[in-house]
């Protein structure tokens, strides 16, 4: 055999070995292989699918690389939190009794993580976890701006809910916009707490208790706004900021706003769209990937037990 025939041969070995390797490495990866699935949980005007896309943008595809069970609910895009939380525990009946999974781990984005807290406080025993992402826990500005603009009494208020309502039938679900605006205001979510507490932070800028009726509370937030001048959503992050006043927010939620449970990180340099890593994946180059964050947290759940 020449030379040239055995270096090729010796090149060609090595390429079909790392690709065995690696092909039983991604067999074998278990890093996000939790106990129990992993629901994701969508937000305000939002659902499990954008543009054919999944809303939590490649980040289901990686944590069932990682050996995860990942499923994303489809709620109602405009609605209060004790409808949407209805329709999620539905969903998740559903999912118990046909594929016999005993609790969830619920990860719910901005306002899917109040609906998450209601599921929990309500339906325990569906919950191991329950983790929210840049969610407005104590309200945000721009829905107190709406509220302002539109107080109770005013004619515009059914003329603007039912446009807005009218566009959300073709989304399909039920839709109550004032619902769902008057609970993301400030005065909203604090009555919102008041009936749902479990994992209210200690101070308004703290964190609350882990464990509540043997669920876990984690959540997680940022303070970007303008982070890539390619992603259209920056505009509307940078306009709805100005409500902020100079205050630390993402856009639509304030910092400590998104603090509840175990605060896992409040300043990632996301806006409130590149928390679910929207749009298609555009972010600073110098941020956080939010696949990489959402991959080690359900490590984090894993070594849990959960």
């Amino acid at each position: 055999m020449s030379k040239n025939k055995l270096i090729l041969n010796a090149v060609l070995a090595g390429m079909l070995s790392v690709m065995a390797v690696s092909t039983a490495s991604a067999a074998t990866d278990t890093y996000t292989q939790t106990k129990y699935p992993i629901i994701l949980v969508h937000g305000f005007a939002s659902s499990d699918q954008v543009l054919g896309f999944s809303t939590f943008y490649n980040i289901p595809d990686e944590l069932k690389k990682g050996g995860a069970k990942v499923y994303a609910a489809k709620l109602s895009g405009f609605n209060s939190d004790e409808v949407r939380g209805e329709e999620l525990i539905k969903y998740l009946d559903n999912l118990r009794a046909t594929s016999g999974y005993e609790k969830f781990n619920l990860i719910g984005n901005s306002q899917g993580g109040l609906t998450t807290r209601y599921v929990a406080a309500v339906r325990p025993d569906l919950v191991a976890s329950v983790t929210t992402g840049h969610t407005p826990h104590q309200g945000a500005a721009p829905a107190d701006l709406i509220k302002a603009v539109l107080p109770e009494g005013s004619p515009l208020r059914p003329i603007v809910a039912g446009v807005i309502n009218t566009f959300a039938s073709l989304m399909g679900g039920k839709a109550d916009a004032l619902a769902a605006l008057g609970q993301l205001s400030s005065s909203g979510a604090a009555e919102f707490t008041e009936r749902y507490p479990q994992g209210k932070p200690a101070t308004a800028c703290g964190e609350g208790e882990e464990v509540v009726d043997a669920v876990r509370y984690y959540s997680f937030g940022g303070v970007g706004v303008a982070t890539n001048l390619l992603d259209p959503t920056d505009l509307s992050a940078q306009a709805a900021s100005l409500t902020y006043l100079g205050k630390p927010n993402d856009g639509i939620v304030g910092q400590c706003s998104s603090h509840w449970g175990t605060v896992l990180r409040d300043d990632y340099f996301w806006n409130h769209f590149d928390s679910v890593n929207q749009t298609f994946g555009l972010r600073s180059m110098f941020s956080s990937n939010p696949v990489t964050v959402y991959r080690a947290h359900a490590n984090r759940l894993k070594n849990l037990g959960l």
